[in-house]
């Protein structure tokens, strides 16, 4: 084969390689929202929850993003640990991981619901996946001592597997009539608009500093 001939080859093979490495990186962001019913829009109409109004805002700053609902009502920390793997698809980039308001609401020991956390975030990691760790805090009438252990859990746990921490997922929007469902428990739209507002810088930092982020 002469000269022109394997350069045109070798060329052809290049543009290739380059073309596939294009293909691999294009396409949306995949962020998880994995929790319970403040994840899964509990009571809220079509495209009022939290991972579509997210969606729809980092769209509107200009991401590429594609937002995925995988929260579930009612579910404590024990029910997500026994779904994450199949929960959470490969490609995945980002979780925003929020579990463990219902643990609390049950009076589960502060301790399992550190366990189950733990082990979590270290599948995730294992996985080489982002994590964004929504906190909660416990109820006052639980009492001082559940309520140490439990607000404890969030803040630890992202400091040992070193990922980022929003402190209160329901910031702002706790003991907020206005911005709750009747049952004084869910956000409405409203609550989850403030939700999505005040994550947003969070979430966007952690895109654009991960692989494939912009």
């Amino acid at each position: 084969m002469s000269f022109k001939r394997r350069f045109a080859a070798g060329l052809i093979l290049f543009l290739a390689i380059c073309g596939a490495i294009s293909s691999a990186r294009a396409g949306p962001f995949k962020i998880v929202g994995f929790g319970d019913s403040l994840m899964a829009g509990f009571g809220l109409g079509p495209g009022d929850g939290f991972t579509d109004k997210l969606q729809a805002a980092l769209r509107a700053k200009g991401h590429d993003v594609s937002v995925s609902d995988a929260g579930v009502s009612g579910d404590t920390s024990s029910g997500g640990l026994a779904r994450l793997d199949w929960s959470v698809p490969d490609g995945t980039q980002l979780v925003i991981l929020e579990l463990g308001a219902n643990d609390m609401l049950r009076g589960i020991s502060p301790d399992i619901t550190r366990k189950n956390l733990d082990e979590m975030l270290g599948k995730l990691k294992q996985r080489k996946i982002a994590v964004l760790l929504a906190g909660m805090r416990a109820a006052p009438n639980l009492g001082a001592d559940y309520q140490s252990a439990f607000d404890a859990v969030f803040p630890d746990l992202a400091k040992k597997y070193d990922v980022a921490l929003y402190p209160f997922f329901l910031d702002g929007v706790a003991g907020q009539p206005a911005l709750q469902l009747e049952d004084g428990l869910h956000p409405n739209a409203k609550g989850v608009d403030l939700m999505v507002e005040r994550i947003l810088p969070t979430v966007e930092k952690l895109i654009t500093a991960a692989p494939g982020g912009s």
